[in-house]
């Protein structure tokens, strides 16, 4: 791993610690350097959104956050989805074009709470928003629905100071109900749908969207 010039800001991009055409290899220490620092990435941001839940049940009593999960990426799955995109095996086209290799999923009680945590979190200083998509106002086709964002995270480390990207998805609990069936169902080699059952399951999507809607009116 090399060490570059620090911007203005004092914090250089993941991508520049390491040599553009340095080959990816999940076996040794570079890698293993760089899922320590994505690791890093996901706690700063954890630590911050469990503050928001704190807050928002200790100071205004309402539960704006039900859970928070997070994982780094499996080594084959990050190959894998650089080989389907015709990616040259390097350290440095993993860092700047696998957007989610860290990832953190935020899951709230309202569809409402997604709009409300999202902008919580393009408040808090030294976060940047890269790329955002709103599968929740315009579900897939699949019905899947969530709110997803590529974020930049500024990482302090003792004697390194970087930018580390990392992928959000905020969702309530009735979606992530869904999706992660689904996931498990339609996405398994072993479990392929055909497409009368596939529109069973855009139907089931529409009845959650609508649950959905019905909590949020109660509420």
């Amino acid at each position: 791993m090399i060490q570059k010039k620090t911007k203005e800001n004092g914090l250089i991009n993941l991508g520049d610690i390491v040599e553009q055409k340095e080959i990816l290899d999940t076996n040794d220490k570079t890698f293993e350097k760089l899922m320590f620092i994505y690791s890093i990435a996901i706690k700063e941001l954890k630590n911050k959104i469990e503050i928001i839940k704190d807050e928002f049940k200790i100071l205004y009593n309402y539960e704006l956050i039900d859970h928070i999960d997070s994982r780094i990426k499996e080594p084959q799955s990050i190959l894998n989805k650089m080989e389907n995109r015709n990616l040259k095996l390097t350290y440095h086209n993993m860092i700047e074009n696998i957007n989610d290799i860290a990832g953190i999923r935020i899951i709230c009680p309202l569809k409402k709470d997604i709009f409300t945590i999202k902008e919580l979190i393009q408040n808090i200083n030294g976060i940047h928003i890269l790329k955002e998509k709103d599968y929740v106002t315009y579900p897939k086709k699949s019905g899947y629905s969530s709110y997803h964002l590529i974020l930049e995270i500024p990482v302090i480390l003792s004697k390194s100071k970087m930018h580390v990207k990392l992928e959000l998805q905020i969702r309530t609990i009735a979606m992530d109900f869904w999706a992660n069936l689904e996931h498990k169902i339609k996405y398994k080699p072993e479990n392929e749908i055909n497409e009368k059952e596939s529109k069973e399951w855009i139907k089931c999507a529409k009845l959650v969207r609508k649950l959905d809607n019905k909590i949020m009116l109660l509420n």
